[in-house]
């Protein structure tokens, strides 16, 4: 008996899955303890051949509470999951941090999440999202230019991507879902994505949240798991920072920096950009974290002609390691 097809039946959920698979006969011990949940048998048979197949077509694996790939971070959970839809790869084990907050952001607020994702996934850091509108969005580009993997975690099926327009975003990610194939997006289901995404990470830093915000699900989850909840400080007058406010006078830890989060969690490693850069683009890059400058000082540092310099310095805006500021001048993002 295929185990999926177990895990599909109504009312079978990860504790009587698990003692149905350890019984010499699970088919007999399905119709002896459950024996309701044993009269849709074989639709949940014909369902699990349905996913199976759907799965393959995708380049989607299954992954079973019951499998030695189940993450173990989603194991431990009050009531994990009984099966997983993968495409890609999971972070590895005690090496993700997830960047949560609004959908409906300030831009101090999406820049700054970007640069934080950017810095984590330099340093080697997996960084974990729900793919929604806002701060995961930002989170998720910011981690794949900083040359690092990102995975998203949904509130509906992987064939079922929301918000639509992050389809192409979606294709250069890894995906992770709970739901069956064809399933859409709820609104109940998305608390159930964040104790996922709290499972998965080392740690949860909330960017930018109201005090009603699933952000803090994520990180009330994160408390509950015995992971740490780091966030950033907002201005105390902006209703989109109460949220992350509050968890730092809850004793959350602040995050300025990536270099903040790195050294509160241990990691030796220092943010890096690991976006590729010529060499040309590499000494400009450092002379502009040095402090701003205008093109034709920069040109002279470099011993370079001021018209490549400004070609270096598009190239570097469009990486999201320079910006242009006001009088001309130049610096790091």
């Amino acid at each position: 008996m295929d185990p999926l097809a177990l895990a599909l039946l109504p009312g079978v959920g990860p504790k009587r899955l698990l003692e149905l698979l350890a019984a010499e006969d699970p088919l007999v011990a399905l119709r002896e303890r459950f024996p309701q949940a044993a009269a849709g048998l074989s639709q949940a048979e014909e369902r699990a051949r349905g996913e199976r197949e759907r799965a393959e077509a995708l380049g989607v694996r299954l992954l079973g509470l019951w499998e030695e790939g189940f993450p173990e971070g989603l194991r431990r959970l009050p009531q994990p999951p009984t099966h997983l839809y993968l495409k890609g790869e999971l972070p590895e084990e005690g090496k993700a941090v997830a960047l949560v907050g609004t959908r409906r952001a300030s831009p101090w607020a999406l820049a700054f999440a970007r640069r934080l994702a950017r810095e984590l996934a330099g340093a080697g850091l997996g960084v974990v999202s729900g793919l929604a509108r806002g701060i995961d969005r930002e989170a998720h580009l910011g981690a794949l230019e900083g040359g690092g993997r990102t995975l998203g975690v949904l509130g509906s099926a992987l064939d079922r991507v929301y918000p639509p327009e992050h389809q192409a975003l979606a294709e250069r990610m890894d995906l992770l879902s709970e739901f069956p194939f064809g399933t859409e997006p709820r609104a109940e289901f998305f608390p159930r994505r964040n104790r996922l995404i709290a499972g998965l990470v080392r740690a949860v830093v909330v960017v930018e949240a109201p005090l009603a915000s699933g952000a803090l699900i994520t990180a009330r989850y994160a408390l509950e798991l015995g992971k740490e909840v780091l966030a950033v400080p907002g201005r105390p007058t902006d209703a989109n920072s109460l949220g992350a406010n509050r968890l730092i006078q809850d004793g959350a830890y602040p995050v300025l920096s990536a270099e903040d989060a790195l050294s509160y969690l241990g990691f030796s490693g220092r943010p890096k950009e690991a976006v590729a850069l010529s060499g040309e683009e590499e000494r400009l890059y450092a002379l502009l974290r040095q402090g701003e400058a205008l093109p034709e000082d920069l040109a002279q540092a470099l011993g370079l002609p001021p018209e490549r310099v400004l070609s270096l310095l598009t190239l570097l805006e469009l990486k999201g390691l320079a910006q242009a500021l006001p009088g001309g001048r130049y610096g790091a993002t």
